[in-house]
């Protein structure tokens, strides 16, 4: 019997476009011999809707039609099954859509990538590929992230945050504080975004006082570090659990400005999809080197910090790691995770000579292998502290109060 994989994709984020190209890359390239597979779209305000023209990259070019041609679903669990419910069935339909019995979550950003899908999920017990919901968590706070890589001797650039609260304080006194200890230029960002969103360089006051206000206005929390000057930016993959993990061959993306925009990212290179399996491209094929221009050493030990990174933070399934190297010291430095990665990273492992479909088979069976681990862990026990407590909340024969 095939295994039903749920691919979720889609969501309240900035990158929800992004996530649709990546899922349904995905979902041509699984093996359908082996999964039967449903996309669930999630809209932007976070609606997930099912049905045939769902898993069609071309029929996103009109969102509305196509939700207007689907089916609104929601998740329920019933008998030992997890099953997608219509939200507005009719009289002669079925109210169960479909069930599944693995949840494949595609998706990039805050509001899903970081850990809230992934608890919704884990809520009716599903197993759900990919990081948990504390990993996803910590991965998407760039700066928790680098607190934790900091704890366990990982290389990273000291860094600053502020909060909406400080902003809205007084900005001026962000702007002193980062002046008094960050010499121009920095780099300000978002704390919880990917994609390169909302990310600028400062090297003057003006600008700096920009690239604040600009920050806020796509997140509650940033950060400001040091900017290297003399850059170059290295990405490695990762695929794993937390007892073996493997990386990948290393590329390097190619910038067209002083970061690597959004636009480097993902309009820039090949973005193919249909056809057949080997015509798939990612979406930032053709905007970088691979392998990179480094020297055997320092892959080794990109690669190496790779492995480190993943497993400090517990993650599992694939996983991004982007390193910014300073050519003039020769330092090399942790910049950040993505527990989601574009395209999935597929071409990196296609590089490490491991096919798209081969990975996806990897995932799914980290996946199961992480529910069987966790149906050993005992997460509650049967005790009878409700039975000493009447209706108006005191114990029976005391004045105590529920705590």
């Amino acid at each position: 019997m095939k295994i039903k994989v749920g691919v979720f994709f889609g969501g309240k984020s900035v990158e929800h476009e992004v996530s649709i190209i990546t899922a349904l890359q995905a979902v041509e390239n699984m093996n359908k011999e082996k999964y039967d597979i449903i996309p669930i779209y999630i809209t932007k305000d976070n609606k997930m809707y099912c049905g045939e023209l769902v898993g069609d990259i071309k029929n996103y070019k009109n969102i509305d039609e196509l939700i207007k041609s689907s089916f609104q679903v929601t998740l329920a669990q019933i008998d030992e099954k997890v099953c997608l419910l219509r939200c507005n069935k009719k009289v002669f339909e079925n109210s169960i859509y479909d069930y599944i019995d693995i949840a494949f979550p595609i998706v990039h950003g805050t509001n899903v990538e970081d850990g809230t899908l992934q608890g919704y999920l884990k809520m009716f017990n599903l197993p759900y590929v990919g990081c948990d919901v504390t990993s996803s968590a910590c991965g998407m706070d760039k700066a928790i992230f680098k607190y934790i890589l900091k704890e366990k001797g990982i290389p990273v650039l000291d860094c600053k945050t502020f909060t909406l609260e400080d902003y809205n304080t007084s900005i001026d006194n962000i702007l002193e504080d980062i002046e008094k200890d960050i010499p121009y230029p920095v780099i300000v960002k978002p704390a919880n975004l990917g994609s390169s969103v909302g990310i600028e360089i400062a090297q003057t006051h003006e600008q700096l006082e920009k690239a604040v206000e600009d920050a806020f206005g796509y997140a509650k929390k940033i950060m400001v570090e040091k900017a290297i000057k003399n850059l170059k930016e290295v990405n490695c993959s990762v695929l794993g659990d937390w007892e073996n993990a493997q990386a990948s061959e290393c590329e390097e993306p190619v910038k067209t400005d002083e970061i690597l925009s959004f636009q480097d990212k993902y309009l820039s290179g090949g973005k193919k999809l249909g056809g057949s399996k080997s015509d798939t491209k990612s979406m930032n094929a053709g905007v970088l080197k691979l392998p990179a221009e480094i020297t055997p050493e320092q892959k080794s030990k990109i690669q190496e910090l790779s492995i480190r990174t993943f497993q400090a933070l517990g993650c599992s399934g694939v996983s991004r790691i982007d390193y910014l190297i300073d050519q003039d010291s020769d330092e090399i430095y942790v910049n950040e995770i993505n527990t989601i990665p574009g395209s999935l990273s597929f071409h990196l492992w296609k590089a490490t000579n491991l096919a798209y479909p081969d990975l996806l088979d990897r995932l799914i069976e980290l996946s199961l292998k992480r529910e069987r681990e966790e149906k050993n862990i005992t997460y509650s026990f049967d005790s009878n502290i409700l039975a000493g407590y009447s209706t108006n909340g005191f114990k029976t024969g005391t004045k105590m109060k529920l705590a």
